[in-house]
């Protein structure tokens, strides 16, 4: 199984897509997501790379999100953007949030937003707003992420999508109202492809990238 998959068509563009905890990058070729920016005719490079081999360690991800990929891909294309599901979206935002300004977009399908611990804190202070970590929690790669969020964000588009009755809906709800200027789509399902690939096919209609010529 190969680690990494990428549709290449010379593009200006390019997008990595990050893959969840449990997914591999021929899982998303399975699912449609690389068809369909084909049968769009997208002037896109399409390219999903393996992240799990550090495990849980998000560090380890990032930094080879960082070094591997967006680095060199800045030195090609014109506009980087960046994806990807459930931890994938995760690692996406926390990438933005460690590096404002590096990528020219997001896509985020079933953004996992961290653990409840987290969440319910945030929840129990009336917000994220009143939320506020202790020193020794700020270590921890959630609590960073929602810490940024108290900023305003980068002026980039973000897309956000999810399904109403995901099991991780109530962390995604409270991403998506501190992200106020994000496209968000909640579309009747669960935590599964069923929801992620008509999700993936409202981002691609809504004409971030042209057509081939």
């Amino acid at each position: 199984m190969n680690p990494t998959e990428s549709q290449l068509c010379g593009a200006d563009s390019v997008l990595f897509m990050l893959p969840g905890a449990l997914m591999t990058p021929q899982h998303m070729v399975q699912a449609g997501l690389f068809a369909e920016v084909q049968q769009r005719g997208l002037a896109l490079d399409l390219i999903a790379p393996d992240l799990h081999a550090g495990g849980a360690d998000n560090q380890l991800a990032l930094r080879s999100l960082e070094e591997d990929w967006l680095a060199p891909a800045r030195a090609r294309y014109q506009r980087v953007w960046l994806g990807g599901i459930s931890r994938g979206g995760q690692l996406a935002l926390s990438c933005l949030a460690g590096r404002t300004g590096e990528v020219h977009g997001l896509c985020l399908l079933a953004p996992y937003a961290g653990g409840r611990l987290t969440t319910n804190a945030i929840n129990r202070a009336g917000g994220l707003d009143a939320w506020q970590a202790s020193p020794d929690q700020q270590t921890d790669p959630d609590v960073r992420l929602w810490q940024w969020l108290k900023q305003p964000l980068p002026q980039v588009p973000v897309f956000m999508g999810y399904g109403a009755q995901d099991r991780f809906a109530d962390g995604m709800r409270l991403l998506a109202r501190h992200m106020p200027e994000a496209t968000h789509i909640t579309l009747p399902g669960e935590h599964d492809w069923a929801v992620w690939l008509p999700l993936w096919q409202r981002f691609l209609s809504l004409g971030h990238f042209p057509a081939l010529p």
